[in-house]
């Protein structure tokens, strides 16, 4: 038989049952897979030093071949393939310091189905950072007692664009801002990745704060800009930190938490830190 026409035969006799099919000289039909894989769900970010890394749930389903994952300058799109990977994880190389990005992921399975985007509102901005800088002591050695985080060096006490500098008097240890900024010590911490966004409270009345080994502490500079360092070694004559410090003025991500919401949640969110940030300091 003409190979189109048995295919028409088979069809036809294919309403009769696995029987007709057979008696027809037709081999059973395997079903299409047109069914896509779920959504990933769970996607959350974690911010470094011009890269951002994104993490979310396994998905369960058992042809599942991949994910894609999505970038777009804004929570509504449009977004743009940046890549593919088997596992639950994806290193984001191109992300640059101080610009924010939003990410979504799909998952697709061996027949090329895939699925809608995540839900989740996933986003981070890359910001500078360093480790095991040292200052000096500004009464012994004022050239060297000062940080600026915006151009990520030491610095000495007579420079205006000084962010924080480091004092010892008798019995304490201190780091010391200007009038127009703010210091605040958030406890020992195992990592300065543990601190992930800027307080919005509890600032230190006298803009200094007294330092502790294995600490972490958030500035709130004169210039608008958050950051934070933690303290790793601590002398009379020195003290040595690891710090990161946010580009965008104003914003108080340092490294977020995994956000999942709506996105009316993350813009009321954004409004509140905007008004309170216009406030009074």
């Amino acid at each position: 038989m003409n190979p189109f026409k048995r295919s028409i035969a088979c069809l036809l006799v294919g309403v009769a049952g696995l029987a007709g099919i057979l008696s027809a000289g037709c081999e059973p039909m395997e079903p299409v897979d047109v069914y896509p894989p779920y959504p990933p769900t769970g996607v959350s970010t974690a911010t470094g030093d011009d890269f951002i890394e994104l993490f979310w749930s396994d998905n369960p389903d058992p042809d599942l071949a991949g994910y894609n994952v999505f970038v777009a300058p804004q929570y509504e799109g449009p977004y743009a393939l940046i890549g593919s990977t088997r596992e639950p994880y994806f290193y984001d190389g191109g992300a640059r310091n101080g610009n924010l990005y939003y990410y979504a992921v799909t998952a697709y399975d061996w027949n090329g189905n895939q699925s809608t985007y995540s839900t989740d509102v996933a986003y981070d901005i890359p910001r500078p950072e360093g480790y095991n800088v040292p200052i000096t002591n500004r009464y012994t050695v004022p050239a060297t007692c000062a940080y600026d985080f915006s151009s990520y060096r030491v610095t000495g006490i007579q420079d205006n664009n000084a962010d924080m500098w480091f004092e010892y008097v008798t019995g304490g240890y201190f780091m010391v801002v200007d009038q127009d900024a703010d210091i605040q010590d958030m406890g020992p911490t195992e990592s300065i990745l543990d601190i992930r966004e800027a307080p919005t409270t509890g600032w230190s009345p006298t803009h200094d704060a007294v330092l502790r080994a294995g600490h972490t502490y958030v500035v709130w500079t004169w210039d608008n800009h958050f950051a934070k360092f933690r303290i790793s070694e601590l002398s009379r004559a020195r003290v040595v930190f690891d710090w990161a410090y946010q580009l965008i003025p104003g914003e108080t991500l340092l490294k977020p938490v995994p956000r999942t919401g709506t996105r009316q949640g993350v813009l009321a969110g954004r409004v509140e830190n905007e008004q309170r940030r216009r406030g009074d300091r």
